[in-house]
């Protein structure tokens, strides 16, 4: 991957995405310039057979900017009757919530045999701010549905934008990529929306690497991301991502180069989801 798009904190957001939510924060604040590549053709594509949604576990990474511990990240999938649903937190920590406290919980809903993102539930406390979000794709229609009510000031906004046949949002779209065929020189360009206007990500797989996190070492796929079109690539720069060079395909390490720092997730553990069997 060139760039990859920097996650809300939610990871995710890369997560995994992942760096949902300090990403977008952190960019904000440094102005990090994208680059402008001509994307590829863009495209979901199914997930294959033998591809295993990580359901009843709890993923957690820590989040480290400019050498502090800047938060805590967490996914969780469950298998519902509406489909696949992925939610995610990120809070911030220590001195970085007393410079920009940010809390955020994200819901997605996404169709197991298509991997296209559903609907989006989102809430969020960022400094002084409180919104809530919610996102309906409606893929008969070619559009997404934005409701948006600022809890501070009661304001509400519904907006309606095109969307392409089948799109991915920024922390479901760490666990897409992790369903392709990723292998040394893989090249795949995907939609990402959260509800706006489209993005296009391209996503490539450069090397094996050897990468220790607190939940082990690994010989993990490293792989770099970039918005190449639409509004992430307006306002976010690129992550590399360290998938477990295994079946699992688990995203273990994920890095956003910044205008003066790095914005870093490290996979903490995998415990079992609250009420999982």
């Amino acid at each position: 991957m060139r760039k990859l798009l920097p996650v809300p904190l939610c990871l995710l957001a890369f997560l995994p995405v992942f760096l949902p939510v300090f990403a977008v924060v952190f960019t904000r604040k440094t102005g990090a310039q994208p680059s402008r590549s001509r994307p590829a053709p863009s495209r979901i594509l199914p997930p294959s057979s033998s591809f295993r949604f990580p359901e009843n576990q709890r993923f957690v990474y820590s989040a480290e900017w400019h050498r502090l511990n800047a938060g805590i990240a967490t996914i969780v999938f469950e298998r519902t009757p509406s489909g696949e649903h992925l939610r995610a937190t990120a809070a911030t920590s220590g001195m970085t919530s007393k410079i920009y406290p940010v809390h955020i919980t994200s819901d997605a809903r996404i169709e197991p045999r298509t991997f296209c993102t559903l609907a989006i539930f989102r809430h969020s406390q960022e400094g002084s701010r409180r919104v809530d979000r919610r996102v309906v794709f409606d893929y008969s229609s070619a559009r997404s549905r934005v409701e948006e009510t600022d809890l501070v000031t009661g304001r509400q906004r519904r907006l309606e934008f095109d969307i392409p046949p089948c799109v991915t949002d920024i922390v479901s779209g760490f666990f897409y990529a992790s369903s392709l065929n990723l292998a040394p020189g893989l090249t795949e360009t995907f939609p990402v929306s959260e509800g706006g206007k489209t993005s296009e990500v391209r996503i490539e797989v450069e090397g094996r690497d050897t990468v220790k996190v607190p939940w082990g070492a690994f010989t993990a796929l490293r792989a770099r991301a970039e918005p190449v079109s639409g509004p992430l690539s307006e306002r976010m720069g690129g992550l590399t991502v360290w998938f477990t060079d295994d079946g699992r395909r688990i995203p273990v390490k994920i890095a956003a180069r910044l205008a003066f720092a790095t914005l870093g997730f490290e996979l903490e553990r995998i415990e079992p989801a609250a009420g999982a069997k």
